[in-house]
């Protein structure tokens, strides 16, 4: 394999950057760099100095040895300096020792999971937890790069093969009388992991929203304020604004977090007939967006007739509070009138929602504990129908642990490998 090296801390001027070496080379990559032998294991202050002997940066060396370190390969840290021209200097010398190349994006990780250290799921969980921006992603990433779904898969597993054990013990002695009856032991085995993987199932969909953001969408008719409110929502000019009716007529979205939650605010269209062409496209597409969103703030009268449904935990408010004599459950954007308000019920609605989160957090995940779930229901009908039929039984529950096998890579993923390292950094 080859010995591969990168910047892994971010582009651009810092206090110290990290140049990662990974790979069987890694330590004569260290030692030629720093002039001496490094330790197996352990932190030095060194020199580092180029092919020509000319002094590159004064720089803090980490030594790892197999398998322990985050490649699970030989591995050697630079903390240099971080200056652009320290970290090319460096980066340049390193290139220049035979059986070196610049790791390509995910490389580093891509290692570790195929040395054991990381399962596909925390590779996953890594990629979240680079790119999270609010605390509850933060928090859910981080579940998951400890191994949580891993573990969880892994329980599964182990109950589903003893299951399948205890049934094909019983088909291995068909002719002879057993002596004990399995089935009531393996079917509380397939009920509880049923349970778990529903629990979970019915988990990801909020655990997907915690990742990519919830929506809110401002719906109301035209010129009630619902880009104002927006302005006031951002905390700065995100849309315009103007006395004319139907000024908005494409979907504006601005991204924010919401008490620790991503947080993306939809204004749309005002609702209304038009004779318009393309403000007709932009009201359609607001009722789409509008009915799709998590959460929907009407702006309208009390008299006005919703033309989108209200669902659970939507809220409505009367439009323009700084016109009106009377302020009841009314909103301005314009002089902040219940904007607490709004953002105090779209926090503690989201936030019950993430509550019901599970530990899968993906589309993959969700596919393929719905896939152990399909198996599993089969083998408890199949059950049932009596001992003549076990060998059909404990076939489906094979096919259930092989589902929960794919949720955390250890076969048939190779085809996803690609896709999912792509989201990767060159340094990580």
């Amino acid at each position: 394999m080859d010995t591969i090296f990168a910047l892994a801390s971010a582009q651009g001027k810092a206090g110290v950057a990290v140049i990662r070496v990974s790979g069987p080379l890694a330590h004569e990559a260290g030692t030629a760099l720093c002039g001496v032998k490094l330790p197996a294991r352990g932190s030095s202050l060194r020199i580092l100095k180029d092919d020509s002997g000319e002094t590159l940066d004064e720089a803090l060396v980490l030594s790892f040895t197999s398998p322990n370190s985050f490649t699970g390969e030989n591995t050697v840290e630079f903390q240099t300096h971080g200056s652009t021209a320290v970290v090319a200097a460096v980066l340049d010398s390193l290139q220049r020792i035979d059986g070196l190349r610049m790791a390509e994006p995910g490389e580093f990780t891509r290692r570790a999971l195929e040395n054991g250290n990381l399962d596909l799921a925390q590779v996953e969980g890594l990629a979240d937890l680079i790119d999270a921006e609010t605390e509850a992603q933060r928090k859910q990433a981080q579940v998951i790069l400890a191994g949580g779904l891993g573990k969880l898969a892994e329980t599964w597993r182990a109950k589903l093969i003893r299951a399948a054990s205890l049934i094909e013990v019983t088909i291995d002695f068909a002719d002879e009388e057993v002596p004990v009856d399995v089935t009531p032991e393996v079917s509380a085995l397939l009920a509880d992991v049923q349970a778990g993987l529903e629990r979970e199932t019915a988990g990801v969909r909020i655990a997907e929203r915690i990742r990519s953001g919830f929506e809110v969408a401002i719906v109301g008719a035209p010129n009630v304020g619902k880009s104002t409110l927006l302005n006031a929502l951002a905390g700065r000019q995100a849309a315009i604004t103007s006395e004319y009716a139907g000024t908005t007529r494409d979907i504006i979205e601005v991204r924010m977090d919401l008490a620790g939650l991503p947080v993306t605010l939809l204004d749309t269209a005002g609702l209304r007939d038009t004779d318009d062409h393309v403000e007709g496209i932009g009201i359609a597409l607001a009722r789409k967006r509008a009915e799709d969103a998590d959460l929907r703030v009407f702006l309208a009268e009390d008299t006005k007739v919703l033309d989108v449904e209200m669902r659970a935990g939507d809220i409505r408010f009367r439009p323009k509070a700084d016109l009106r004599v009377d302020q009841e459950n009314a909103i301005s954007g314009q002089s902040g009138q219940g904007v607490d308000k709004l953002i105090d019920h779209v926090s503690s609605v989201l936030k019950n929602r993430s509550a019901q989160a599970g530990v899968a957090t993906r589309a993959r995940h969700r596919d393929a504990m719905l896939s152990a779930l399909v198996n599993l229901t089969e083998a408890q009908h199949i059950l049932r129908r009596g001992p003549e039929f076990y060998d059909i039984a404990a076939e489906e529950m094979r096919s259930s642990i092989r589902a929960l096998e794919m949720l955390v890579g250890r076969i048939g993923v190779e085809n996803l490998l690609d896709e999912i390292f792509s989201s990767f950094c060159l340094g990580k």
